[in-house]
Parts: C-alpha cells; sequence; structure tokens
C-alpha cells in the first residue's frame, strides 16, 4: 500500500476573546496525526452557554477566524459524528462555507435534531472544520448541451433498484 502524502498549505489563526485559552497549547491542530478535520470549540461571548431546545437552532461563536495563504482553498465545517449520532447536535445547513475572503469570527450553526434540549458548554467539540480545493468554473452559454442516457430524466429518474 502506498502513503500519498500531501503538501501542507499555510492558514493564518486569529483567536478571539479567551478562545486560545479553551484551544490549548497546541491551539487548532487536529486530535489525531490521522485526523482529516479540526476541531472548533464553543467560545460563548460573555460567558453564556447556549441551550438549544429539540429542534432549535443557534449560532455558537467558535473564537477564531481563518485566512488562507493558497489561493482556491476555503474551510468547511462539518457535523462531528459522535455529537450528530449520540447527542443529535449537526450542523444547521449540512456543511457551513467559510469563503477565503471571511475574515469574521467564526460560528457554527447547531440544529438540535434530538429530542430533549442540549446546553453546549464552553470548550466543547462542537464541529470539525476542513480546509479543501475548490473550482471556480468559467461559464460558457450554449445552446443546446450534449445529450447522455440519462438526458433530462429528474429525481427518481433512474429507479430504487
Amino acid at each position: 500500500m502506498t502513503s500519498l502524502s500531501l503538501p501542507a498549505s499555510g492558514i493564518k489563526v486569529f483567536f478571539f476573546r479567551d478562545a486560545q485559552e479553551i484551544y490549548g497549547e497546541a491551539g487548532l491542530a487536529p486530535a489525531t496525526p490521522g485526523s482529516a478535520g479540526l476541531d472548533l470549540r464553543a467560545c460563548p461571548e460573555n460567558g453564556e452557554e447556549p441551550t438549544i431546545l429539540p429542534g432549535g437552532r443557534c449560532a455558537v461563536p467558535a473564537g477564531l477566524a481563518v485566512e488562507p495563504l493558497e489561493e482556491g482553498l476555503a474551510a468547511f465545517v462539518y457535523s462531528r459524528s459522535g455529537l450528530g449520532a449520540v447527542k443529535g447536535l449537526i450542523v444547521a445547513q449540512g456543511v457551513g462555507v467559510i469563503d477565503p475572503d471571511y475574515r469574521g469570527e467564526i460560528r457554527v450553526f447547531l440544529l438540535n435534531s434530538g429530542r430533549t434540549a442540549y446546553t453546549v458548554r464552553k470548550g466543547e467539540r462542537i464541529a470539525q472544520m476542513i480546509f479543501q480545493p475548490f473550482v471556480r468554473p468559467i461559464f460558457i452559454v450554449a445552446e443546446q448541451l450534449n445529450g447522455t442516457a440519462r438526458g433530462s430524466g429528474g429525481f427518481g429518474h433512474t429507479g430504487l433498484q
């Protein structure tokens, strides 16, 4: 088996309030050498720990801002599998996109899909952030598109099996 080693990309990190203390000595770092994501932690303003009711949403400050130093790189915020599967707390919009030119504090919009209220504790790992390349396409207006076997068949067109 061949190991693929990708080059690291530089990312500037700015911490708000006491967030650097919350993230610890390592700062923003993967939990293990094999982790793809970086854990984002709850860094509530004024120490207020929000309680999210079942079906409710809340924007939880993560206490940091990022600046990719490479073009074509953005941050994407995903749910933490354990928090979502066990507690029902997930990223509200599915995946949060942090545009490379955004310099404000990252806030994670959490949705409580569980059956009980959930209080987000200061320092708790609430989501994971992954840096990924993106493509900005060049759009070409066309009179028609090339045909495919599927054609213009819509949702469910290919059947269940």
